[in-house]
């Protein structure tokens, strides 16, 4: 039956490519290609002559019917400008048509500039939140990101180089000064991984140029404070000067982050 593969191209270097990749693109009757002029280029480097056909933001809602005609015939291979399908492009929209008819789906993994930046880091990878671009002005981006100020996993993002300070600002009068990775131009001949915090990297990109992979740092769930030999020795001796029990606890609840009913109990057990 024919099938619709969803395949993974290079996200910069076309060495990236897999056999298997490869040989899907050679079999298919077609191609859908999110960037055609990079995907011939691609195809013209590995001598493949599978017809291609455009199939983007604009240009879905008229190539959808072809697409879906042609799969009738024979396979077809999704491709997207660069990396994985589906993921923040217009392939989602194919590869939810063909689950709607029971099309077959395979995917063909390979590069994925989200993975690619998040591995490389040095950022918790145990559990991340991928957010895909964001959002264009600075009110909805400020919004965005006072959703997400709670979220303990790393946080992904893409950007385009004439936003990224103005993100990187957002970032941190929302977020704080997290700690941060600034991939550009990943698996490219200038390719570029900045690490250190939002305030640093802002300082860093002051012509940024190309495209860029955010990766930032989150939440950090700080430990509950335990009361400790020190802290009943400073309580003993307020308590010897003098000082009433409200005005001790207020003054070590402060300086401590200790709740003043957890304060108070050790207070009566002096």
């Amino acid at each position: 039956m024919p099938t619709l593969y969803v395949v993974a191209t290079p996200i910069g270097n076309l060495e990236d490519i897999s056999l298997r990749a490869l040989r899907t693109l050679r079999e298919a009757k077609l191609i859908a290609a999110e960037d055609t002029r990079k995907t011939r280029r691609l195809l013209d480097t590995y001598n493949i002559r599978t017809s291609v056909t455009s199939y983007y933001e604009h240009s879905r809602a008229s190539k959808l019917d072809y697409i879906l005609k042609t799969l009738a015939d024979g396979d077809v291979a999704l491709v997207s400008e660069a990396g994985t399908p589906g993921i923040s492009d217009p392939g989602y929209k194919l590869i939810a048509t063909a689950r709607e008819r029971d099309i077959p789906i395979v995917a063909i993994p390979g590069p994925s500039a989200i993975i690619t930046a998040l591995v490389v880091s040095g950022l918790p990878t145990d559990r991340f939140s991928y957010v895909g671009f964001l959002p264009r002005r600075s009110s909805g981006r400020r919004r965005f990101l006072r959703s997400v100020i709670n979220e303990s996993g790393t946080i992904v993002a893409l950007e385009t180089p004439h936003r990224l300070r103005e993100a990187l600002e957002d970032l941190l009068r929302i977020l704080g000064d997290r700690r941060i990775a600034v991939c550009r131009q990943l698996t490219k001949l200038h390719e570029e991984v900045f690490r250190g915090t939002v305030s640093q990297a802002k300082q860093y990109f002051n012509k940024p140029r190309g495209e860029f992979t955010i990766v930032v740092e989150g939440k950090k769930n700080k430990e509950r404070p335990k009361i400790t030999d020190e802290i009943l020795k400073q309580l003993k001796a307020l308590k010897a000067s003098g000082k009433t029990a409200k005005e001790t606890l207020a003054e070590v609840s402060l300086r401590t982050g200790l709740s003043k009913k957890e304060l108070y109990q050790a207070w009566l057990r002096l």
